[in-house]
């Protein structure tokens, strides 16, 4: 990490000084989650999906993934918008099957950047009011995730509670895992909104043992972080990794899919490391996120700047906590960061990158930090930091008390790696 570090502060010592909702139906017909289920390309699992569906789904996945160019998505996407016009919608299964190509298509769509028309097609799942709930979960839980990534966050909560109030209202069916599910989907759209007390209630009579999905133990175990129950949140942040390490099907799609899940769950496990003055074990533990988002996303990936952020504020909090100085390690970090999540130049108006804004927002701040000791860059700090004010949107906590490390510790800001935002 150390060597990154360095990597990535002489780097940015050769840059310039200033890097430049509406609700949604959900309601239908149920089906348990003990449909049979066909796996899709190792990451999509799916009840009745037809058979010529699911090779001509895993064929354009493959397809697109192999180059991962705009040329091979566009191939991907014409794949499966022949295979979608020959899906009839009349009955359960054969909107099972189109609701298979429907979360494959955003799948792609996601994966190109293009999260806007993700989104649409996870709404189409969602007016197929025959499909059954093993697909309508997956795509309730990417549209919440997709949509809190893009700022829509009363669109993700309504989404969120239209669910949960359908699974609720069928309680003469075994619905357990499904309900727990939504009550973790809704628990993330609280969180993103700073509603604490309203995430607390989503969990009473609920066993730690039963949140075991891999989104639902993140979500659960950040609620924990964000709470101060950071022993609890630990052991769901490794539950999440070790359960995701152990799934072969994945009820998943987005940004809220088995990779994510694994990259966020490590993250999110590196920051409570730091949090709590473990800085050896969060070294190793974002070293380890900072290698898995490069090898998934790309060295020049904004997720990337979002983790480099993370690692930035580790080295933040050690320098203060052992009256020690990495102030170049720590500047190169956040200028990378900021490079990557395409910050805007400080006198501009408006944001570039409305997924990444609160996270430029910290990677700002505590820049901002660094600048305002040295009595030579003290109006570019001042400037930065009214900036960062400006731009922060989290109504949990305050810039100020996120960049605040103090003893015995108080509230804490958390990166959510899956959907770019700060709980």
């Amino acid at each position: 990490m150390i060597r990154a570090a360095f990597k990535y502060a002489r780097a940015a010592s050769a840059a310039a000084a200033t890097l430049r909702c509406r609700a949604i139906p959900v309601r239908s017909s149920l089906v348990r989650y003990s449909t049979p289920l066909r796996s899709i390309h190792g990451e999509i699992s799916v009840p009745n999906a037809n058979h010529v569906a699911i090779q001509m789904v895993n064929y354009a996945l493959s397809h697109a993934r192999s180059q991962s160019s705009d040329e091979s998505y566009a191939q991907g996407m014409l794949v499966l918008e022949q295979c979608l016009g020959n899906q009839a919608d009349d009955d359960q299964a054969s909107q099972d099957s189109k609701a298979t190509v429907l979360l494959a298509m955003s799948d792609l769509l996601y994966e190109s950047g293009n999260s806007g028309e993700a989104i649409e097609r996870l709404k189409q799942v969602m007016s197929l009011t025959l499909s059954s709930l093993a697909i309508r979960v997956v795509a309730v839980e990417a549209l919440v995730g997709l949509l809190i990534q893009s700022g829509q966050d009363d669109a993700s909560l309504n989404v969120a509670d239209e669910f949960l109030e359908l699974v609720t209202e069928r309680v003469h069916e075994d619905l357990h895992d499904v309900a727990v599910t939504a009550k973790t989907i809704k628990l993330l759209a609280e969180l993103v909104k700073g509603s604490i007390e309203s995430a607390d209630t989503l969990f009473r009579g609920v066993e730690n043992g039963e949140i075991c999905k891999g989104n639902n133990a993140l979500s659960y175990g950040e609620f924990l972080h964000a709470t101060g129950n950071f022993e609890m949140a630990k052991e769901m942040y490794q539950k999440a990794i070790q359960r995701v390490a152990e799934t072969k099907e994945s009820m998943s799609s987005c940004n809220m899919n088995l990779k994510a899940v694994s990259l966020a769950a490590t993250f999110a496990l590196g920051q409570l490391e730091s949090h709590i003055g473990n800085f050896g074990d969060a070294e190793e533990t974002l070293t380890r996120a900072l290698t898995s988002a490069e090898e998934h996303y790309g060295h020049n990936h904004p997720k990337v700047g979002v983790i480099l952020t993370g690692v930035a504020l580790m080295y933040r909090n050690k320098a203060k906590q052992e009256r020690s100085s990495s102030i170049m390690i720590q500047e190169g970090l956040f200028r990378r960061a900021l490079d990557l999540m395409k910050a805007p130049p400080l006198d501009s108006e408006g944001i570039i990158n409305v997924e990444t804004q609160e996270v430029m927002a910290l990677a700002r701040g505590g820049y901002a930090e660094l600048l305002l000791i040295q009595e030579n860059r003290k109006s570019e700090g001042e400037k930065m930091k009214s900036w960062a004010e400006s731009a922060w949107r989290n109504k949990r906590i305050s810039l100020s008390e996120a960049l605040t490390h103090s003893e015995p510790l108080g509230e804490v800001a958390i990166i959510d790696a899956r959907t770019t935002r700060v709980l």
